[in-house]
């Protein structure tokens, strides 16, 4: 049985953390042995907020690379490459460019949100303006049938539909599936102060931590805000901490939820813990980071062989695209 095609990617705009493991790296692992996916490295996308200090690209582009296959993302069963490495993105973005309206991509609530809350970054660009509109040429120039997606997203999925059915309404053919929503149930991590997880709220745990930083970033997390004595009952369902517990030791997380309430456990006991968990659940894959980090050569290797991959499809889709509008 032919299996349905997926794309999906992450912006290179620094190291990964657990937030990307849980919330997006454990589902492209269960994906890829029932998809044909292609993951990429969304680069153009990266520069569109990071085109005023680009200069960790390409060093970002590498680490966090390694950070997927350590993860366990796995070449042989999925299609790795750059995104700016397929010159067809840009090609298929430009031609959708010019056919989408401009009031679709003014009323995108991501693009008022990020206006709102990103600081220190000039954000109100042409390009970032345009960013859903390559968002829906990476996945259209694969034709994709599928996207993992949250319900945050959905509204990004809904927008590149849009721009199918008009290409195929205005050019009598229907050349561009309309890609179904992967609704996708990963879990989500809050940052160590109890915030959205971001690289910008220095609140994060990246996977290529340093056990002691491990150790000392845990220590200083936010807890149960009610609980101020060590005799006080606690409340893990309001806890930062507890919720690390649920995710990464689950049987162990309902025996410190119960002493929790009882006041048979601190805090500070239980940071200590979790610190421990935290660190033997990433060493598996610091050890494989560091390993395939020993062989560069292997790293751009697989890419190449992922671009060339990718290539043969965008190639044969961008002169179905470029034929529709008379450039063929």
């Amino acid at each position: 049985m032919h299996k349905k095609r997926i794309l999906s990617g992450m912006r290179p705009t620094g190291k990964l953390h657990l937030g990307h493991l849980v919330g997006a790296l454990d589902n492209w692992i269960k994906l890829q042995s029932e998809y044909e996916c292609f993951f990429m490295v969304a680069d153009w996308h990266a520069l569109m907020s990071e085109y005023e200090d680009p200069q960790n690209l390409k060093s970002n582009i590498i680490d966090n690379v390694i950070d997927w296959l350590a993860c366990g993302v796995s070449p042989e069963k999925c299609t790795i490459f750059i995104q700016s490495q397929v010159r067809e993105h840009l090609e298929l973005y430009f031609i959708f460019s010019i056919i989408t309206p401009l009031g679709w991509l003014e009323r995108c609530p991501t693009y008022k949100e990020q206006l709102r809350e990103v600081k220190g970054r000039d954000l109100s660009t042409y390009g970032f303006l345009g960013y859903p509109v390559l968002q829906a040429a990476d996945i259209l120039l694969y034709k994709a049938q599928a996207v993992p997606v949250g319900e945050d997203q959905l509204p990004h999925l809904e927008l590149t539909r849009e721009i199918a059915r008009r290409f195929n309404s205005l050019y009598k053919e229907k050349i561009f599936p309309e890609a179904e929503a992967l609704l996708t149930k990963s879990s989500r991590l809050m940052g160590l102060d109890g915030r959205k997880m971001s690289k910008s709220y220095n609140n994060v745990i990246a996977l290529s931590e340093d056990p002691q930083e491990i150790r000392n970033k845990i220590k200083g997390m936010f807890t149960d805000p009610q609980r101020v004595r060590r005799s006080d009952p606690g409340h893990p369902e309001k806890c930062n901490v507890h919720s690390y517990f649920s995710l990464f030791a689950p049987q162990r997380a309902q025996e410190i939820a119960q002493a929790c309430r009882k006041a048979e456990i601190g805090c500070t006991e239980c940071k200590k813990e979790l610190a421990e968990i935290v660190v033997n659940f990433l060493a598996p894959i610091q050890q494989k980071r560091q390993e395939l980090s020993q062989d560069r050569r292997k790293i751009l290797d697989l890419l190449e062989s992922g671009r060339q991959r990718a290539s043969v499809i965008a190639e044969e889709t961008i002169r179905e695209a470029k034929k529709k509008v008379n450039l063929e």
